[in-house]
């Protein structure tokens, strides 16, 4: 049972009516934002049910919009864990830390929530074959639920992706296409092909069902901690789509009468190569530019723009938080912090929000005793080209596997 009413523009507002095909909105172009009929869910639905339901992000269905059970497809994605980090935060000066590891989902990392719910509904609309331009991860978990829901998938990444990612895709079966550039170049050939071939462009915010999916982390979150959120969460931000889909998910659970009118501060976090939203933020302008020459190890967040861009910034000045830029350096190294003090292997986009918690500390943004939240969107095993490069490695040539040095 869902409690979908309809979706409507995050722009102009124009209200679509539910139950058919979309991709952007038709009269402004702007990214649709799907609605539910709050009121009749506070009457008929009580969060304490909630244990009651799945182990998975479906517990929560009557706030996502698949009308029809059969029609989800799901591979065991959401309920990740809220690990307590007490080590680093002694570290780092924060008495009160946690990671939401998004590693633990399948294929990985959190995009298997977006994508889950994408395809679903794809499924629930009769569409019968999907695109997606990608910097990796999406690509992986696209492939992954387009297999399990028996439709095609059409996959265009930069060549230079993770390894792990482009053999993920291709196991799968999907159709990968290598690009030479960013994933902006990606999405240009996936607009170009998608309307000939009569593929479905999933691509970030340019459908509205895989922020919904991605919201339920927001869901999660309020639940683990007893209803009671965070003072504030790191999220590390290419696409911004789990920033903009949390903030969805608090505004709908105050108005369900779930938690109060208090929010986390909501932190971007991106890295000094590519960091279009911090330098929007810092100018206090309400969209971002294109940044040129975009280069990371953290290929998660090289998106030299984001869709939503105006809608992550809305949330962060909302909220009273901030942006911040960390270097490659820097992130690697909060990276293998985590890693020697809790036992925890993320990716480097998880990584990034070490470096900058230390950063916002330091300078007093945040105070030691607030209760704060990192978002690890991803597993380190699926980067060990970044972090291989750490390492010193001796007699290279007797141990190479899909161009990755390591050690003996």
């Amino acid at each position: 049972m869902t409690f979908l009413t309809h979706l409507a523009c995050s722009k102009c507002n124009t209200a679509c009516p539910a139950g058919r095909i979309y991709n952007l909105c038709t009269a402004c172009g702007g990214p649709l934002l799907v609605h539910y009929d709050l009121a009749r869910a506070r009457a008929g639905w009580r969060r304490e049910t909630i244990p009651q339901g799945p182990g998975t992000m479906w517990r929560y269905a009557p706030l996502l919009p698949v009308s029809k059970p059969e029609s989800i497809v799901s591979l065991g994605e959401g309920m990740t864990p809220l690990v307590s980090t007490p080590r680093l935060g002694k570290k780092l000066g924060a008495d009160c830390l946690f990671v939401k590891d998004e590693s633990l989902n399948p294929t990985g990392t959190f995009k298997a929530r977006g994508l889950s719910c994408a395809v679903s509904m794809a499924k629930e609309l009769g569409v019968r074959e999907l695109a997606i331009p990608s910097a990796g991860n999406a690509a992986s978990a696209l492939a992954a639920y387009a297999a399990a829901a028996g439709m095609p998938a059409h996959i265009f990444m930069p060549r230079d992706v993770p390894a792990s990612n482009f053999i993920e895709c291709k196991m799968f079966g999907a159709e990968v296409t290598l690009v030479d550039g960013l994933i902006s170049d990606c999405a240009r050939l996936v607009a170009e092909r998608a309307p000939a071939n009569g593929w479905f462009d999933v691509s970030t915010l340019k459908e509205p069902y895989r922020i919904e999916g991605k919201k339920t982390m927001g869901l999660e979150l309020a639940e683990q901690l007893g209803w009671k959120l965070p003072g504030a969460i790191f999220y590390p931000t290419g696409g911004g789509v789990g920033i903009i889909g949390m903030w969805k998910a608090f505004q709908e659970m105050e108005q369900l009468g779930w938690i109060g009118k208090e929010r986390p501060k909501m932190i971007v976090v991106q890295v000094e190569g590519c960091q279009p939203v911090v330098r929007a933020f810092e100018q206090g302008a309400a969209q971002s530019e294109f940044w040129q020459n975009a280069a990371t190890v953290a290929s998660g967040l090289r998106v030299p723009k984001p869709l939503g861009d105006f809608l992550i910034l809305d949330a962060v000045r909302s909220s009273g938080g901030t942006c911040v830029a960390v270097s490659d350096q820097e992130l690697l190294d909060g990276g293998q912090l985590l890693a020697q003090t809790e036992g925890l292997f993320v990716a480097p986009e998880g990584a990034a929000c070490i470096a900058a918690l230390e950063k916002l500390l330091r300078n007093g943004f945040l105070k030691k005793d607030e209760t704060i939240v990192i978002y690890n969107t991803g597993s380190g095993l699926k980067y060990l080209e970044s972090y291989g490069t750490r390492f010193e490695v001796e007699d290279a040539a007797e141990a190479r596997m899909g161009g990755l040095v390591l050690p003996r």
